[in-house]
């Protein structure tokens, strides 16, 4: 239904309060330069984040492979694992270990891999306190202990 009049305006509906009781009517768009500072510290945490996980998540300097592993006489287990590294100037270690029915590790040991080629075989053999059903790598480091790299 129309009564011919138009519909009052926002502003004209609007009551003014008094300003010593309320303050000042703020603007609703927010200064620039607090979008500027908000655009700066969200560009740095970014970073920040991508730098941290690039450091946690990205390649290792050295990597260990299972190649193959055979169980042995006397609760043994032998297995051969390939070396990849970066720095072939620097004697890296590996930790093998090997796991029963379970899945429980039974055995482990640790194998220092001599400086040499970028890629490197080494085969050897992990006593377990029980039969073992399989063999892999834990890891693999340049933080060799003294008492692996002493001749």
């Amino acid at each position: 239904m129309s009564t011919g009049q138009d519909a009052p305006s926002a502003e004209s509906t609007r009551t003014d309060v008094p300003e010593d009781r309320y303050g000042k009517t703020r603007a609703a768009k927010p200064a620039r330069w607090r979008r500027l500072v908000f655009g700066v510290v969200a560009l740095l945490v970014s970073g920040g984040i991508a730098y941290v996980a690039y450091t946690n998540f990205g390649s290792a300097p050295i990597e260990g492979e299972r190649v193959s592993f055979d169980e042995k006489p006397g609760d043994a287990m032998e297995i051969t694992i390939n070396v990849t590294r970066d720095d072939v100037n620097r004697p890296g270690v590996c930790v093998v270990r090997v796991r029963d029915k379970a899945g429980a590790e039974s055995g482990r040991k640790e194998v220092l891999i001599q400086p040499g080629s970028k890629n490197s075989r080494v085969t050897t053999t992990i006593k377990s306190i029980g039969r073992p059903v399989t063999a892999d790598i834990f890891g693999c480091s340049y933080d060799v202990p003294r008492y692996l790299s002493r001749p």
